[in-house]
């Protein structure tokens, strides 16, 4: 019984540092989550703990309060930027879209797409957020 206990609580605490290990990137999800998933249910449990901590990696924080604001008061572009691709958080936007930095916080950036504004992630152009 005890050492079910300690198995239990060991499993535990490496899920824990797994989810922890795997918000960093989709990268090191996939890995932190296949580490973890061996640990615990050998080569079956690699495979999903790979894929579990794929999902929990691409996990996006939301951008601070500040640039949402900047972004919603924003000068919209004179010319008006329309794409067919339908606009996915997580996923980059079209290369033909222009994204601009913003100024206070260069970790962000944001383009006018559809009429939506979007704050994107600028070395990647990931879209972070869509502002209704």
């Amino acid at each position: 019984m005890i050492s079910k206990l300690i198995v239990g609580a060991a499993t535990a605490a490496t899920l824990m540092s797994g989810i922890a290990f795997a918000q960093s990137s989709t990268v090191n999800g996939a890995a932190g989550g296949a580490i973890t998933g061996a640990i615990v249910g050998g080569p079956v449990g690699a495979a999903v703990g790979g894929v579990a901590g794929a999902v929990v990696g691409t996990a996006i924080d939301p951008p601070p309060q500040k640039v949402i604001t900047y972004v919603r008061e924003a000068p919209a572009p004179s010319a008006r930027v329309v794409v067919k691709e339908k606009i996915v958080v997580g996923q980059p936007l079209p290369e033909t879209v222009v994204v601009t930095p913003i100024p206070d916080d260069p970790t962000y950036a944001y383009a006018v797409v559809n009429d939506e504004r979007i704050i994107v992630e600028p070395s990647s152009r990931k879209v972070i957020q869509v502002i209704k």
